[in-house]
């Protein structure tokens, strides 16, 4: 019997145990700076100071997308920090196109050529961070999106497998 590997189930939304933090920014071209700043001034005071910066550039490059790919009135970042993880999500109020790394949002299934100077953002996200993903919510009228990340310290992951 051949056997199956299954992928891990997407993060639900905000359902981790946890200290949790908001922002609600409007969107504007200030947006990413201020989630940027928003989460490494957070982690540097958490069990996470070495996330940081990982966690400021993801941040900054889902926020930047929103902010350019959306018509939104706000961005919300929520952060739950936990001994284990730091988990964070990115929510808008435009939930028809999932961004995917390395696609051009405004022409989908269309792959960036590679001297490009924009695309690459989510193409960073999913090498810096443990797991990422997407979600929208509502019923059958979707009514937001969201694009969550996980991070996790090195040290932690090699302690939990030895």
């Amino acid at each position: 019997m051949t056997p199956v590997s299954v992928p891990p189930a997407p993060a639900p939304y905000l359902p981790q145990r946890g200290e949790r933090y908001r922002l609600v920014a409007p969107n504007t071209p200030t947006a990413p700076r201020i989630a940027r700043d928003f989460v490494g001034a957070l982690l540097r005071t958490t069990e996470h100071p070495g996330l940081a910066d990982d966690a400021r550039l993801c941040v900054s490059e889902v926020v930047s997308n929103a902010h350019c790919h959306t018509r939104s009135a706000r961005i919300r970042v929520d952060v739950t920090v936990n001994r284990r993880q730091v988990m964070v999500y990115v929510t808008d109020d435009e939930p028809a196109r999932l961004p995917k790394p390395g696609v051009a949002p405004h022409v989908p299934h269309t792959p960036y050529a590679p001297h490009a100077e924009s695309g690459r953002g989510l193409v960073i996200v999913e090498s810096l961070t443990d797991r990422w993903g997407t979600t929208t919510r509502g019923g059958r009228v979707r009514t937001a999106k969201t694009v969550w990340f996980v991070l996790v310290e090195r040290a932690a992951v090699v302690g939990a497998r030895s």
